[in-house]
């Protein structure tokens, strides 16, 4: 695809939107996609066919439904760089058009999933704890340690079970802290694992995460972090 063809099928709002609602890793439905961005059943339909056959999301069906997804981590990295750069040359952002938005967009600055690693202040905070206790270092681009390795075991996390084509750990550009977090193999995996032990939780179907009690104290005890506690509606 030559990039006059990829530029072409982000430039549509609406398969913007779709690809942004699906940076939080999972698969969505066609008439889920469809009623995020507002539009009609054959129009998500349409626009869900161009982006894949365009590479960007792959597809499966199950009975009568149609799932889609980021069709791999490439594709994610691209969306977020791409919203990244997209924020640093835009106006300034317009004030959140109800309260219902002005949460989502708390939520999401507070801990969100970067397509399968964490992202927002809580995937900065665990960037900057790994790398402060030398799990990872970044002398040259990040690398995981020794001391890393190690951790990662006692967690449950298997390196040599980890390798495949994707990078072991890379750093990527957060969108709203405009630092870097822990991206890649490594990264995924402490994502997971936040989730599977509940240190996190999803709010809603969107992006955002909630740092549960238990998670606190995790990160706090693994990570020396000392994160907020949620109040009442949801918001840190």
């Amino acid at each position: 695809m030559s990039l006059d063809q990829l530029a072409g099928l982000l430039a549509d709002r609406t398969r913007a939107a779709f690809c942004m609602a699906l940076l939080d890793g999972r698969a969505w439905t066609a008439g889920e996609l469809a009623r995020h961005a507002g539009v009609s059943p054959s129009t998500a339909s349409e626009h869900l066919s161009r982006l894949v056959a365009g590479g960007l999301l792959a597809e499966e069906r199950q009975g009568r439904h149609r799932y889609v997804r980021l069709a791999n981590p490439a594709a994610a990295a691209l969306i977020e760089n791409l919203a990244v750069y997209a924020s640093s040359v835009a106006a300034p952002a317009a004030t959140p058009g109800n309260l219902r938005e002005s949460v989502r967009m708390s939520a999401e600055a507070q801990a969100r999933t970067c397509y399968d690693h964490l992202a927002g202040r809580l995937g900065v905070a665990v960037t900057d704890a790994v790398l402060a206790r030398g799990l990872v270092s970044d002398d040259a681009g990040f690398a995981v340690t020794a001391a890393g390795r190690a951790w990662l075991a006692s967690q449950g996390i298997d390196l040599a079970a980890l390798k495949g084509s994707r990078p072991l750990v890379r750093s990527c550009l957060d969108w709203t802290e405009r630092r870097h977090h822990l991206a890649g193999t490594v990264g995924a995996a402490l994502c997971g694992r936040a989730l599977d032990q509940r240190w996190v939780e999803r709010i809603g179907t969107g992006r955002a995460l909630a740092v549960t009690p238990g998670g606190r104290t995790a990160f706090r005890e693994l990570l020396g972090l000392e994160l907020p506690a949620r109040r009442p509606g949801g918001a840190e």
